[in-house]
């Protein structure tokens, strides 16, 4: 089967019509505490300099953001990045975000599999990581089930609206 594709899912490049799916996603403050660093929205002037940039890749960027798109509809229904790209330590940090109409239904399990393998096999990528709020139960049972295990956690990591929250480091390394 072709990389990062499937008979399901496809995770492609940032176009420039997805700009509404971004602006609407990435200005969605009831999930800006899941990252730890967004703090205010993001203009649509910002968000189309940043896809016009995204063909740099991740090697001059650090981060690569890819579209999960549907392959019947070819509907976007999130996005998953790989982010703090590290070449010489071949890891990075792994970020994913699914509209809620499409969560519960394997397909961020569907995509975050495309992901790793893409990661493993074509970037020779040692090792994923990422960061999940300890109360975030989705995201960590997710990680759990796509081969990520629990190393650490950080105490108070982030602000929430509840006060401060820990977060697990969750990581998933390639055996060689």
């Amino acid at each position: 089967m072709a990389l990062l594709k499937n008979d399901t899912l496809a995770l492609r490049a940032l176009e420039p019509e997805d700009l509404e799916y971004l602006f609407r996603w990435e200005n969605n403050s009831a999930i800006w505490s899941c990252s730890g660093s967004t703090i205010s929205p993001y203009s649509r002037y910002v968000l189309k300099e940043y896809i016009a940039q995204s063909h740099l890749g991740i090697y001059e960027q650090k981060q690569l953001r890819l579209i999960i798109e549907l392959m019947e509809t070819k509907k976007p229904i999130g996005m998953i990045d790989l982010y703090d790209f590290d070449p010489h330590n071949r890891k990075a940090g792994v970020g994913i975000l699914l509209d809620t109409e499409h969560q519960g239904n394997g397909m961020a399990t569907n995509a975050l599999h495309l992901l790793t393998d893409y990661a493993f096999s074509f970037l020779k990528i040692h090792q994923l990581y990422a960061y999940v709020a300890i109360n975030n139960e989705p995201s960590k049972s997710l990680f759990l089930r796509c081969g990520f295990t629990i190393s650490g956690t950080l105490s108070d990591w982030i602000s929430t609206e509840k006060g401060y929250s820990d977060v697990l480091i969750m990581q998933y390394i390639q055996k060689l």
